[in-house]
Order: C-alpha cells, then structure tokens, then sequence
C-alpha cells in the first residue's frame, strides 16, 4: 500500500515502548540503542587546520576563526586578534592582546602599545606599517585572579595558538623580530631571563632577534634604572636594524 510507504519521524519512544512490552530480545536491545544515537548532536567545531598554506591570507581566515582554547575548556574573552598583512619588514610577537586589543581587535592599542611606540620613536601609523605584530596566544585570556594584570596564558593556550605562529615564520620570513616580554622570548627563542637578553642581538632561523621588556604598567622591572638603560640600547639597536633592513629592500 502506499500509505505504508510514507516517511515520517520516528516516535523512539513510542517504539521502545511497543518492544519492551514484548520483552524484547538482546538483538532488539541494540538496535533500540542505535535509534537513540542520532538524537545526540555534538557542536561543530569551529576551527579550521589545514595540512599547509600558501598564503597568509589564507592562514589569516582560518586564524580569525579559531576557537582551539574554548574548545579544550578555556573562557572565552574576546576573538583572534589578527593584523592585516601590508608588506610590513618585521615581526612583533608579544604575550597577549590586552582588553582593549580585545575590543578593538587590533594589535598594542592601549597604554603599553604607546609605551612601546614612544620606545621606537615610531608614531602610529609608522609602526602598523613596520611591524606585522603577533602574539604568544590570539585572544585576550582575562583578567588575573590576584586582579593585577592580565592572566598568562596556560601552557596548553600556548601549545594550541603556536601552530599559527608556525605558518606565519614560513610564509614572512621576516629579517628582523621583536620578542616582546619574557613569555615570548622563552617561546621563540627559548631565553629564561628578560634581564640577560634586553640590548642583545640573536639570530633565529634566520632572522636577527631583538628581544624587549614587557611595557605593561603591571611589571616592575622598569622601574630599575639599569633597566631603563638597556630598554634604550635595545630601542637603538632595532632602529638600526630596521635602517638595515631597508637598505637591502631599496638595492633590490
């Protein structure tokens, strides 16, 4: 008959019902389990990983989309921070955006990206176009429990955004990088002590590393004037790599 064709939602219930009353069967059992599974959906995961890049544009869409840490059980407090890329000579990897970074999604926006420019000697729209800024993790992480700064990023935080900055090394290649704060200099370069490496040179996959303090208010390494000193000579020293990098662009 036709009508015994039709298709409709199956009532589960309805039909576990009919084959308890029948005492059903160990086979009947199973298949009873089986028309459950479908009724449970789990969300999609958001991110999206390829196997390689060809571009940064590419890797950039898929970096502006992740959801890796709130999909491994970590808040939720802003989005990807990601800087479009225009051709900028070096890179900038600092810790964490800040709250402000957060809200704006743009990279060193608040008080300490204007400590960092005033380091530089470079004004807004000099610095945007000089550095390609990155971070040890994307996203803003909070507030920390003691309500002094931000939260550090846990270590799993860190293992899940450096894949992103894996595939931007590849495709920069930059001549000069800036680690900004010790949590950066450890995860790039692997330096313990952010006194023993601010007004230094390193070389990093060639690239010429120079690393600098965090400039965030919270820290009270700057309040030593030996600090400040090297603060100074690190700030020459990327001025000058920066006139060097420059150099070789314009004999091209």
């Amino acid at each position: 008959m036709a009508g015994a064709c039709a298709q409709g939602p199956v009532d589960v219930a309805g039909l576990q019902a009919v084959l308890h009353r029948r005492g059903p069967r160990r086979g009947a059992r199973r298949r009873r389990d089986a028309l459950r599974e479908p009724l449970v959906r789990r969300r999609p995961l958001l991110t999206r990983r390829r196997s390689s890049y060809r571009s940064l544009a590419s890797l950039q869409r898929d970096n502006r989309v992740c959801r890796a840490c709130v999909e491994a059980g970590y808040p939720l407090e802003s989005l990807p921070i990601v800087q479009p890329y225009e051709g900028q000579r070096a890179y900038m990897f600092g810790q964490a955006p800040g709250v402000q970074e957060g809200e704006e999604r743009r990279p060193w926006r608040g008080r300490a990206g204007r400590t960092l420019r005033r380091w530089l000697d470079l004004d807004e729209d000099e610095f945007y176009a000089t550095f390609y800024c990155a971070s040890v993790t994307r996203c803003y992480p909070g507030k920390a429990a003691s309500g002094r700064g931000d939260r550090t990023p846990a270590p799993r935080e860190q293992e899940l955004c450096a894949f992103w900055r894996d595939w931007e090394w590849r495709l920069l290649r930059p001549r000069l990088v800036v680690p900004v704060g010790g949590l950066a200099a450890r995860r790039l370069l692997g330096l313990k002590s952010v006194s023993e490496c601010v007004g230094r040179r390193f070389e990093h996959d060639g690239a010429v590393a120079i690393p600098l303090p965090h400039p965030s208010g919270a820290s009270g390494w700057l309040n030593d004037p030996a600090n400040r000193a090297r603060v100074v000579e690190a700030a020459a020293l990327i001025r000058e790599e920066l006139r060097a990098v420059g150099r070789e662009e314009e004999g091209r």
